[in-house]
């Protein structure tokens, strides 16, 4: 299926797409991003999006180049050309292409604006009921991790640790707590409580993220949001980690020693059934 994306005001095919090597989203990582599940057709929270969006545009001090409704137009025509029922959205906006390589902002700024889409696949059930592996590193990152800024070199190279050591996620240390997995948001289970890092400047959190603990609150399922230390990490009854395409994805090696019994436990399988009825119910809107 060829795949049609959005560039400055224009519909094409992916592979036909061109950008400036003077643009600034190339040149210095200078751009803002969101990624947004689509289900049977239909953007999820769609405005919460835009909504991060424009917080992530406004502290990189980079203009908005749409308003509200023009980007929620753009969106649904890129779904709407893409073929696909359950797609990704990838959407970014850059400083644009300036006349010389230079670190400060262009006198004029002219954005570039790109969206893409591709098929939204998550995780298979055989992987899924056997859990998988992942490492820890320290997290090397900047400090504005909650904006969803394209400079994601650091990111990169702590995913490429764990697929080299033959796992799905690099969990992030930092000072002895927990903030998330390099591509990931990180939840962990002790004595039967749900446990969350807490939004900060130092934490992305998901849409994901915000729907287990959603989920959590509506069924019963104890939980805290809390900084959550290292040591507590190693030693918990569960792991997991969730995205739009994982959803809840069960750790079951943590540097290469069980978690838990060494297989997914009961309260991710019961956050994967309530995910799973979210999903049919809301996600898709039936």
């Amino acid at each position: 299926m060829t795949s049609i994306c959005f560039l400055d005001g224009s519909f094409l095919p992916l592979a036909e797409a061109r950008v400036s090597p003077m643009d600034r989203g190339f040149l210095f990582g200078d751009g803002a991003y969101e990624v947004i599940p689509v289900y049977s057709g239909r953007p999820f929270r769609l405005d919460e999006h835009l909504v991060r969006l424009g917080h992530t545009l406004a502290a990189l001090r980079l203009p908005d180049p749409h308003a509200f409704d023009e980007w929620r137009r753009i969106v649904r025509e890129v779904v709407a050309r893409n073929r696909w029922p359950d797609q990704s959205v990838y959407l970014q906006v850059s400083r644009g292409a300036d006349e010389r390589r230079n670190h400060a902002f262009p006198h004029v700024t002219r954005p570039t604006v790109f969206l893409m889409s591709e098929e939204l696949v998550t995780t298979p059930a055989a992987q899924r009921a056997a859990g998988v592996g992942a490492i820890t590193a320290a997290d090397i990152r900047w400090m504005r991790c909650d904006l969803k800024a394209v400079s994601l070199l650091a990111n990169c190279l702590l995913r490429q640790q764990a697929v080299e050591h033959g796992c799905a996620e690099t969990i992030l240390l930092r000072d002895g707590f927990l903030t998330e997995g390099a591509a990931s948001s990180i939840f962990i289970v002790r004595n039967g409580v749900l446990l969350a890092p807490p939004k900060s400047h130092l934490v992305l959190p998901g849409v994901t993220y915000d729907i287990v603990l959603e989920l959590a609150a509506k069924h019963g399922q104890a939980h805290e949001v809390r900084e959550i230390l290292e040591d507590e990490l190693r030693g918990a009854d569960e792991i997991w980690m969730t995205s739009s395409t994982k959803e809840i994805l069960p750790i079951t090696r943590l540097d290469d020693r069980p978690v838990g019994g060494g297989q997914p436990g009961p309260v991710a399988q019961r956050m994967h059934g309530w995910y799973q009825d979210f999903k049919e119910t809301v996600m898709r809107g039936d």
